[in-house]
């Protein structure tokens, strides 16, 4: 049989190393709710979800049973060759989901980072604008497009040149840049800078959209404040400019609602969804007001693989699963639970700076002395590997890999969520008495 070494060298042998391991050799065999299996049959208690595509757990008996049904019934045909049930049912369920004004309209797509790239075409071609506004510390991908929207330039080294016609602006990070304000003070003096940038950066008229995550995932679950979202809305409506939401790591239950942008009671022009939208198939979708999806010309959107039926299947059961379920509450319970083990932690560890997030999509930033501006990733580093040890996958997140985030399916049972939170908590508290900061 076998074992994890074996599988693992073999990787190193035919996979370049451009494809990273973010939470060291581990070699899975199978899962289950929220419990990994590896070759060597140990379990692990899975805090990653798959970089939040396991929402519904892993191999949930409706999308297993859907994956089953559709294979044997239809695997492709390709919807620019002709029109099958799933992708027209999935995507009348999603517009029923998140609605975008009056009427709404949706494409399937393959990945998080097909979304974004088509979601600019549909921007650009809607306003006959070419310039982009997005943020530091954002994660939209690593298809071209994607990549220059893309803040962390460790994932871009040797790609360029990048795409023109792309501003960048600081996210909202009350933590890192708050410099004593209260949150209304920061909110005015960030949205402030916005409509700067239309004075030194680029023309207002130029812009076709800006692009936010209404919760950073990659940079560091940092959740947009709600009154900066409800200003971006006004300002783009002023100026005839796309609001873009990306949703791919937020959505589906993850923070306690269908879209995270439901907490501030905005609605974007334009969204992208993708990771636990097909509970555990590839899949992602770009929802848009009617008016602005219809602006795109034929041809200029879509692909081989777009929307596959049993990829469809998938996403529906999972849909179905989040439902009858009740996960969206459940999400909630989550986050409320790790956001008071966090925060019961920070007062118990000089290097816990911040505890933030939404619903089940939390985290707890280290830094030294509480500083923001000294970033503690050796510690985050050692933390996530005494956890490790202990059978909990847990990964980094944040521009300095300063950042622990929990992801875990969200039907993971109150016990496995406790286990977790002990490890960390245990590596967290072993580190303030004295233990060395490094993996």
């Amino acid at each position: 049989m076998t074992s994890s070494d074996d599988l693992i060298a073999r990787r190193h042998a035919v996979v370049p190393r451009a494809v990273g391991q973010f939470a060291g050799a581990i070699a899975v065999d199978s899962a289950v709710g929220a419990e990994l299996t590896d070759l060597d049959g140990r379990k692990w208690i899975d805090f990653a979800g798959g970089i939040g595509v396991m929402n519904v757990g892993h191999c949930e008996e409706r999308v297993v049973r859907a994956i089953q049904e559709q294979a044997a019934r239809l695997i492709h045909t390709c919807i620019h060759v002709a029109t099958y049930e799933p992708y027209v049912a999935l995507c009348e369920k999603l517009v029923e989901l998140f609605p975008h004004g009056d009427s709404t309209k949706c494409v399937l797509l393959n990945s998080g980072a097909e979304a974004v790239e088509n979601a600019v075409k549909f921007a650009r071609q809607a306003t006959g604008r070419p310039a982009l506004i997005c943020f530091t510390e954002a994660f939209h991908g690593r298809t071209m497009m994607g990549m220059t929207l893309t803040s962390k330039t460790r994932y871009k080294l040797g790609c360029g040149p990048f795409a023109p016609e792309v501003y960048r602006l600081p996210y909202p990070n009350h933590f890192r840049d708050g410099e004593g304000l209260d949150m209304d003070d920061f909110v005015s003096r960030e949205l402030a800078r916005m409509e700067e940038a239309f004075v030194n950066m680029v023309p207002a008229g130029h812009v076709a959209a800006v692009i936010i995550e209404p919760v950073l995932g990659e940079g560091g679950f940092i959740p947009a404040p709600a009154d900066y979202l409800r200003g971006l809305r006004r300002i783009c409506d002023a100026h005839g400019i796309m609001l873009i939401f990306d949703e791919v790591q937020s959505g589906f239950a993850r923070t306690g609602r269908w879209a995270a942008y439901e907490h501030a009671g905005v609605t974007p022009d334009i969204s992208t969804w993708a990771k636990s939208m097909g509970g555990g198939m590839p899949i992602s979708c770009v929802i848009g007001r009617a008016e602005v999806m219809d602006a795109a010309q034929p041809g200029t959107v879509g692909g081989t693989y777009g929307g596959n039926p049993v990829a469809c299947a998938a996403a529906l059961a999972a849909i179905e699963a989040i439902e009858e379920l009740g996960l969206c509450q459940r999400g909630a319970e989550i986050g409320e639970t790790v956001r008071a083990r966090f925060e019961a932690l920070k007062e118990r560890s000089e290097l816990v700076a911040d505890v933030r997030g939404l619903g089940a999509m939390m985290a707890v930033e280290f830094c030294h002395d509480g500083d923001p501006h000294r970033p503690a990733g050796d510690a985050v580093a050692h933390v996530t590997a005494k956890c490790r040890e202990r059978g909990v996958l847990v990964l980094p997140a944040g521009p300095h890999g300063n950042v622990i985030r929990v992801l875990s399916p969200i039907t993971i049972s109150d016990e496995e969520l406790a286990k977790g939170l002990d490890a960390i908590e245990d590596a967290v508290l072993g580190l303030s008495v004295g233990e060395p900061a490094h993996a």
